[in-house]
């Protein structure tokens, strides 16, 4: 792997600044990564070439604290519950919005099984699930046929009003590039780099599924996984809840519209909307609701999981001025704050980033490639 890149491209407009951080990608990661440096007092450049269906850009922000058929507790979630409230509404605050609001999942059982399950569940740990009250309430609404519960709390965020606001606020400051990274533009030296006359103390990727192409990174056991949803109208449909029967409905913040995903696919062929998905989740919608609705988009995106399912943060154990801050999956709307912290806190107060997170864990793989 080359230390120095010879043919830089000085004719940039940015030629000749000075950073203290580089951040490339501008995602979840990339945007609270960049937002606790900036509030922290230092410099950062994020480059990113503002494309729209990205993994961040098309999932529907969910935050929800179980998992699985037996709905159990995920990954820290006593923890980023709490912490992601106060990071969406602060984030929102800095960019007068609202990001972040409160709507628990009602669960339609699909048979009596997973009916079971749930009451188990319940009966095992009731911290985030509870059985509902009216089993008829939402009769106008669905077909179902086994009963629902209720998990709770369960928050949306508005992923897409915070990319776009903040990447206006980082344009305005003089803080963004858009364009795609040229990793051949890049020189690393020990103690800095510099790309196209830009000089920074470190670069941190926080660039997506792009990073497996990555020629410091890619030796990382990512796990690609591909997600599809529809956004769709219905104007008579309750945005009161999230609603789950094998998909999830979600309403989103334009009146009567809502998103309906997500697939989980491991082995596909490319990033594109499938047929097969429309096909299937249209049959869906039509057996499950009781109500007209019009599908007005399909999306598809990849993101970059991790086969460990713990994601990538810190710096390449033999180039330290190189870091990642990646591998969120399918829970980076209440990872990628959590981990963009830690990295912050990192890089500017020398705090240890948590292990089961940190890619020292990958040092041996890292330092080989």
């Amino acid at each position: 792997m080359p230390d120095k890149k010879e043919d830089l491209n000085l004719s940039s407009p940015t030629s000749g600044q000075a950073v203290d951080y580089l951040i490339v990608g501008q995602g979840l990661s990339g945007t609270f990564l960049s937002w606790y440096l900036q509030k922290w007092g230092k410099k950062v450049l994020v480059i990113d070439e503002d494309v729209p269906n990205t993994a961040s850009k098309v999932a529907a922000g969910i935050i929800n604290p179980v998992t699985g058929r037996r709905y159990v507790s995920t990954w820290m979630i006593e923890n980023l519950i709490p912490f992601c409230k106060d990071a969406y509404t602060e984030l929102g605050n800095d960019l007068n919005t609202n990001l972040i609001v409160q709507k628990d999942i009602i669960e339609f059982f699909p048979s009596a099984q997973a009916r079971d399950s749930f009451v188990n569940r319940i009966k095992e740990d009731d911290t985030y699930v509870r059985s509902y009250p009216d089993q008829n309430h939402f009769n106008q609404y669905f077909h179902y046929h086994f009963g629902c519960g209720e998990v709770h709390p369960v928050f949306m965020v508005s992923i897409t009003s915070a990319l776009a606001l903040w990447r206006k606020k980082l344009s305005e400051r003089g803080s963004l590039i858009n364009e795609k990274f040229n990793q051949d533009q890049l020189e690393v030296f020990s103690e800095k780099i510099i790309y196209k006359g830009i000089t920074a103390q470190k670069i941190i990727f926080c660039d997506g599924i792009s990073a497996l192409q990555n020629p410091w990174f890619r030796l990382l056991p990512f796990s690609a996984v591909k997600g599809e949803a529809l956004i769709i109208y219905s104007e008579e449909l309750t945005n009161e809840h999230l609603f789950k029967k094998g998909l999830t409905l979600a309403p989103l913040c334009e009146p009567h519209h809502f998103w309906v995903g997500s697939s989980y696919q491991w082995i596909f062929e490319n990033a594109f909307p499938t047929e097969s998905f429309l096909t299937a989740t249209t049959d869906h919608l039509n057996r499950w609701l009781k109500l007209p609705f019009k599908v007005l988009s399909h999306k598809a995106a990849v993101r970059p999981a991790t086969i460990e399912r713990r994601p990538f943060v810190g710096f390449h154990p033999v180039h330290s001025n190189i870091g990642i801050l990646n591998g969120m999956g399918t829970k980076g709307t209440s990872l990628a704050p959590f981990f963009a912290h830690q990295l912050a806190q990192h890089l500017v107060l020398g705090i240890p980033i948590m292990p089961e997170a940190n890619i020292a864990r990958f040092t041996r793989i890292l330092s080989h490639q």
